[in-house]
């Protein structure tokens, strides 16, 4: 356990987030992996299928991230105040909630998946290959419901590491059955997804394990099963606040996938290798920002409003020094790394690609600071304003779907998650200058 409470801001800050970005980094460069395998081995059409149903299972991976993220807010709140009963309570309500909600996620998904992949105008050549990989990953629902939440749970108390550890097996795991299912038995993208749920599964139990074995102190026993009158309402109010921002985010990137969808295979498997890279491009000011969760719940449980705002000040110093590493890197090596994924030759795929992330990149000024934002006011409890900051968000890329792309083709949808950040940003910016932690912490006195 480490305690966020003490030491040069900054420093505890990057200590805290580098296992946390390592983690995501290892893990997207397992979808690379998995984007080039099936790429090569199974076909374009295959890699297609994959990233026209990612945006669904992203949705319900968020979900839960989002659902147990908000649950560790309350876990890391009173481990800063050094309320060990009230921590284990909330740590069995974490408990039991994760493990009804992936129940009630599993049923939903395998009811309306089709239905969904047809609302999203998924390629008809690509159908079936898309609703078998998917079923597949929604039967793996409980894994990533358990390993999330004891990531999480670990994250609050301070220890970003051993997650890291978990996550780095099971992403080998997942590479070497991979190359087993897809390239030695030939079992085409099913392989690929029985690849990933059986890791996932892995990883889970490694996490679980630990936490359980490991951490004895903070896991709850006797009458702290049983939570004190409020702590369920807070727990699923804290988790659904955030379980339902990423899904409000996934919404409009729902829709948005339909138009991008409809703009042809070429584009989809263009926008699928594009993401991969993305999405690691991402992860080093994204991890800044959820590490923000964990600094600013404890310290708001001690009490050091003036440490939260500093922490504030130097995560944002921070991500503005890797947006610049990134935009050179990006320029560099874009190129080259777009056709490694997508062993293509193809310049409408390779074009597209490299546009996505080369104008993308140029925006993580305005990112980072909305991860760090959102992230820090989360921590101080402020439910409401991330959320609306995601509807903003949604209705963003609804509109862009509705208007940009038809007009313009994939440089509409390039432009309309930058043209989010900028919308959200200002929004969280207001919102946290306009109500200081002191305020917050004041209000919430008894």
């Amino acid at each position: 356990m480490k305690d966020l409470t003490k030491g040069y801001p900054a420093k505890v800050i990057m200590l805290f987030a580098i296992p946390l970005m390592f983690g995501n980094i290892f893990q997207q460069l397992y979808n690379m992996a998995d984007s080039m395998i099936v790429s090569t081995y199974v076909g374009t059409g295959a890699l297609a299928a994959v990233g026209a149903t990612g945006v669904v299972s992203n949705t319900l991976i968020g979900f839960i991230n989002g659902l147990t993220q908000g649950f560790s807010i309350l876990v890391a709140n009173s481990f800063g105040a050094k309320d060990m009963k009230r921590m284990r309570r909330f740590i069995a309500g974490t408990i039991v909630l994760t493990f009804g909600a992936a129940i009630i996620l599993t049923v939903v998904g395998f009811t309306f998946i089709v239905p969904i992949l047809n609302w999203l105008n998924t390629p008809a050549d690509i159908m079936e290959d898309a609703v078998a990989y998917v079923r597949i990953i929604l039967a793996g629902t409980i894994f990533t419901a358990i390993y999330n939440m004891c990531a999480n749970t670990l994250r609050a108390v301070g220890d970003s590491k051993r997650p890291l550890y978990c996550l780095l097996v099971g992403v080998a795991t997942n590479i070497g059955l991979d190359l087993l299912f897809v390239c030695v038995f030939r079992w085409g993208i099913e392989g690929a997804a029985f690849a990933t749920i059986l890791s996932q599964a892995i990883t889970s139990l490694l996490c679980g394990g630990y936490l359980v074995l490991r951490f004895k102190e903070i896991m709850p026993k006797g009458d702290e099963w049983q939570l004190e009158k409020g702590q369920y309402h807070n727990l699923i109010t804290s988790g659904l606040s955030m379980g339902l921002m990423g899904c409000i985010v996934n919404t409009g990137t729902i829709i948005l996938q339909g138009a991008i969808n409809g703009l042809g295979t070429d584009i989809v498997a263009a926008h699928t290798a594009a993401r991969r890279v993305f999405d690691i491009l991402m992860i080093m000011v994204y991890t800044e920002g959820i590490s923000m969760t964990t600094y600013v719940s404890q310290n708001m449980g001690a009490g050091k409003v003036d440490r939260v705002k500093q922490g504030v000040r130097h995560a944002n110093l921070i991500v503005t020094g890797i947006t610049t590493l990134l935009i050179v890197i990006c320029y560099a090596f874009g190129e080259p790394v777009i056709r490694w994924i997508t062993h293509s030759n193809n310049p409408i795929i390779i074009e597209s690609g490299v546009s996505y992330i080369r104008i993308g990149v140029l925006f993580f000024y305005v990112l980072g600071p909305l991860f760090v934002l959102r992230c820090s006011l989360q921590g101080m409890g402020r439910k409401v304003v991330p959320v609306v900051a995601s509807v903003l968000e949604m209705l963003v890329k609804i509109l862009s779907a509705s208007l940009l792309v038809p007009a313009f083709g994939y440089m509409g949808v390039i432009f309309t998650e930058p043209i989010s950040w900028v919308v959200m940003t200002i929004w969280l910016a207001v919102c946290y200058l306009a109500k200081s932690p002191e305020k917050v912490l004041a209000e919430k006195q008894p």
